[in-house]
């Protein structure tokens, strides 16, 4: 980070840089979302996308480095293709950007440039289909419009359509088979709690977690739309979400007690009974070898007293011959 002293400059880089590294927590948290099990994933598509691809359909992610003109790096992680012929581009934003259809356009052009075809004498670019997902509140149009103008050819329409999460019911959401967005159902109460932490405000969130967080989880698990591993993976990016939104607050001490409880991970409580598993059979192992050794220590000492009694039996039949000699 550059340091300036004239004015605001300061201010401005230095908020702009812990903006980009808070913005940074919910791409991660999105990218890793995107690699849940191919079936989560090909649901997320075909609710989107209004799809239909089947659960058992494959996913290529296309994890590819580019540069733009400034030859800053850009990974383009977030298209991925379905069945080797379809390629859809999710880009995820957590505030209006003017801007994002010209690079959503960029991605979507070094995509098609790098899997370009010649086939028959055609020459073929094929782009993703793309989809802006906003993640917060937003007043962004249903569909952004770029106009490519080639001159005497004519003009082009580049749409890309948006996604407005928090517009976007609970029912409709699990209908949908959308639950891998769930863990950003906590952006619901975040502009809220930063201002006031009642005891009805900490109760909706508490609700929040606990039946439409956790239960969306639960109850997909059950109906087979995710796997029991990205029901796991879900709650630890919730978890994670969670202590980066509401942990710091002090009002949050007993909820967060609360939600460590609640938002514990399936493979924490699997580990647990694993270890207590384990525990048993060492003990009973123990038990087994202590028996056992116990067993072999009698067996060795009624052996040897067999083995005594019958020298002491010899020695005295040797007495009884050698007397009968004489």
């Amino acid at each position: 980070m550059t340091f300036h002293k004239q004015g605001n400059t300061f201010i401005r880089k230095g908020m702009f840089f812990i903006g980009k590294i808070i913005y940074q927590i919910y791409d991660k948290i999105f990218k890793k979302i995107l690699t849940l099990s191919a079936r989560a994933v090909i649901n997320l598509i075909n609710g989107l996308f209004l799809m239909n691809y089947p659960p058992d359909s494959t996913i290529h992610y296309n994890w590819t480095e580019f540069e733009d003109d400034e030859l800053k790096k850009i990974l383009a992680d977030t298209i991925v293709t379905i069945n080797d012929t379809d390629s859809y581009h999710l880009e995820a934003q957590m505030t209006e950007d003017d801007g994002i259809v010209f690079r959503v356009f960029q991605y979507g052009y070094s995509h098609a440039d790098r899997n370009r075809e010649i086939k028959d004498g055609v020459y073929l670019m094929r782009f993703p289909e793309p989809k802006i997902i906003y993640l917060c509140p937003t007043d962004a149009p249903d569909e952004y419009v770029l106009k490519l103008d080639y001159g005497t050819q004519g003009t082009f329409d580049y749409r890309v359509s948006t996604f407005k999460y928090l517009d976007m019911p609970l029912e409709e959401l699990n209908q949908k088979k959308m639950v891998i967005l769930i863990p950003f159902q906590l952006l619901r109460l975040r502009d809220r709690l930063a201002k006031s932490r009642t005891p009805e405000d900490l109760d909706e969130l508490k609700n929040l977690i606990q039946n439409d967080i956790i239960g969306s989880i639960d109850e997909n698990v059950r109906v087979g739309n995710i796997t029991v591993d990205d029901a796991r993976r879900l709650k630890r990016l919730t978890h994670r979400l969670y202590e980066h939104i509401y942990s710091h607050y002090q009002e949050m001490e007993e909820l967060n007690e609360m939600t460590d409880e609640s938002l514990m991970l399936d493979i924490d409580i699997i580990d647990k009974e694993h270890e207590k598993e384990l525990a048993e059979k060492d003990r009973y192992y123990k038990s087994v070898v202590a028996e056992k050794d116990q067993y072999y220590k009698s067996v060795v000492a009624e052996k040897d007293k067999s083995i005594s009694e019958l020298e002491q039996e010899i020695l005295m039949l040797k007495k009884q011959v050698e007397s009968l000699k004489k």
